[in-house]
């Protein structure tokens, strides 16, 4: 009896699990469960544009004063430390190299966030690394993101995360694909 087509089933069974895609993580993940409540329970907020209310110096991703504690949170959830994850979202840019392709950038849950009050909490922004780069032409294009979450609090002046991750891959997609 030949051993190769034993072999060849070994070879398929542990380069199979390379291949696939990270698991997909969900938004509401990324935040432990008195926040999801607490997001579940709050009453509806505005999302005026600084246009309708004149710009600010204040400007940006950061949190104005008086909204509900949820919306100030950067509690993690420490477990998904580490994980390799597909996440989607939209892109709020902050790095390009030479070439103008985005190498660092805010990944948000909805598109607009960069522009619109209020912003996500820290605890549902993501500073994506990605040396590779990608050309960016449209904020509002939704993108795929592979690679490895850490719980790490980032802060600028656009805003607070309490997550980055290290891309492996970027990918634009449809719309409908994130749904």
């Amino acid at each position: 009896m030949s051993r190769l087509p034993f072999i060849s089933l070994l070879c398929l069974l542990f380069t199979t699990p390379l291949l696939a895609a990270p698991a997909e993580l969900d938004w509401l993940a990324l935040m432990p469960p008195e926040d999801r409540q607490a997001l579940e329970d709050m009453p509806e907020i505005g999302h005026d544009s600084p246009e309708g209310r004149g710009f600010s110096d204040a400007g940006g991703l950061k949190q104005e004063a008086g909204l509900p504690a949820v919306m100030y949170s950067a509690k993690t959830v420490p477990a998904l430390d580490g994980k390799t994850v597909r996440i989607g979202g939209y892109p709020v840019p902050l790095e390009t190299d030479v070439t103008g392709r985005s190498t660092e950038f805010f990944l948000v849950p909805y598109p607009g966030a960069c522009i619109h009050v209020p912003p996500p909490p820290p605890n549902q922004i993501v500073l994506v690394r990605y040396p590779e780069g990608l050309i960016l032409k449209d904020i509002y294009a939704p993108l795929w993101v592979d690679g490895t979450l850490r719980v790490e609090p980032v802060e600028n002046a656009l805003a607070q995360a309490a997550y980055a991750l290290d891309a492996d891959a970027v990918e634009l997609v449809e719309e409908d694909d994130l749904l």
